[in-house]
């Protein structure tokens, strides 16, 4: 079987200013942020932004912008790598393919919307979409795009339907070394291609990802206490600020989402968590903006959910990291066998 990979253009030649894409246009109004300050830090807070929220509830995507995904790729034989910077509040419009996509981010935090579902994943998960699936992908704060189109002829042994999947810290690398290769070491692509094809079919479906809902004041709701997980507000005051009672915002919540508001903010701590530990912030400054009182039971939640400490967790993605950049430097001008511009 002779196996072909392409990829997207460099990363210079497809990173252009979301504005020129949209003709400099803002697509409509959406929550500012204020500053708390708590003790001698300072997180963004929304204390005074649901005001107007009774008399107008933003459109949806409003305040985001579209972005364009990379043209002239064609159909994978049997897979191509997407690689794009996306810039925060920036997105891709619903659209289908005609073949496969595992839709995930190197860093960052995606947005996926398919099957009348949203999703919100970290760099430790990805979204298995079906051939025909109908969806759209964005970032609310910005992410490293680094999607998988696989062929129909290829994706035997691989789920049906859409789901979210667990990435080992293998598939992780693989994805990562795949789009780094840049010359026409055919035999060594087929076979980083083969072993990404295999933990596909070895990867395990979770419900770990954050589900996002539809209405428009949980979907603003939810983007305020992603952009400031520690905003202590009780669901009461929530329902106040939109316009809905405490009991009518905690059944909508739950049908929309199907998990309570507190858990959703506990889930959201955790993926945010994830996203932090991919910046070199320290491990107490983290803890404050996720709402903890200390590092000490920051590090207790960490750890009772991913098993590992923070700083471990750190450590394994720092790893993971350097073996990508040390397999671009190694490759040269050796490495995929063409890359389509």
């Amino acid at each position: 079987m002779k196996f072909t990979l392409r990829l997207a253009p460099p990363l210079d030649v497809r990173r252009r200013d979301v504005a020129d894409q949209t003709g400099g246009r803002s697509t409509g109004p959406w929550i500012t942020a204020w500053e708390l300050r708590r003790n001698r830090w300072t997180f963004p807070s929304t204390d005074c932004q649901f005001m107007s929220m009774k008399r107008h509830i933003s459109p949806r995507n409003a305040g985001w912008r579209t972005v364009d995904a990379p043209q002239g790729l064609g159909s994978p034989k049997p897979l191509i790598v997407r690689v794009q910077s996306l810039p925060a509040r920036s997105y891709f419009a619903e659209h289908s393919h005609s073949w496969n996509q595992l839709v995930y981010a190197i860093s960052g935090a995606l947005t996926v919307k398919a099957d009348g579902r949203r999703v919100v994943i970290s760099p430790e998960q990805a979204v298995w979409l079906p051939a025909g699936t109908k969806h759209s992908v964005g970032s609310l704060m910005g992410a490293e795009f680094r999607s998988l189109w696989v062929a129909n002829t290829a994706s035997q042994g691989m789920t049906s339907g859409t789901t979210v999947i667990h990435v080992s810290p293998l598939l992780r690398t693989l994805i990562v070394e795949a789009a780094s290769l840049k010359g026409e070491d055919h035999c060594y692509a087929a076979r980083v291609i083969a072993l990404i094809l295999d933990q596909l079919r070895r990867a395990t479906p979770i419900s770990a990802a954050l589900p996002w809902p539809t209405h428009p004041g949980l979907l603003a709701l939810c983007e305020t206490l992603y952009a400031d997980p520690a905003n202590p507000r009780h669901a009461d005051r929530w329902g106040r600020e939109i316009g809905m009672s405490q009991r009518t915002l905690t059944r909508h919540f739950e049908r929309e989402v199907g998990m309570s508001l507190r858990a959703w903010r506990q889930r959201l701590r955790l993926l945010k968590a994830i996203e932090l530990l991919g910046s070199d912030l320290p491990i107490t400054e983290i803890a404050l903006r996720l709402g903890y009182s200390s590092a000490s039971a920051f590090i207790f939640m960490f750890r009772s959910e991913m098993r590992v400490s923070p700083l471990q967790h750190r450590r394994n993605l720092s790893h993971a990291a350097s073996r990508g950049t040390s397999s671009r430097h190694r490759s040269g001008p050796q490495g995929s066998p063409h890359r389509s511009r």
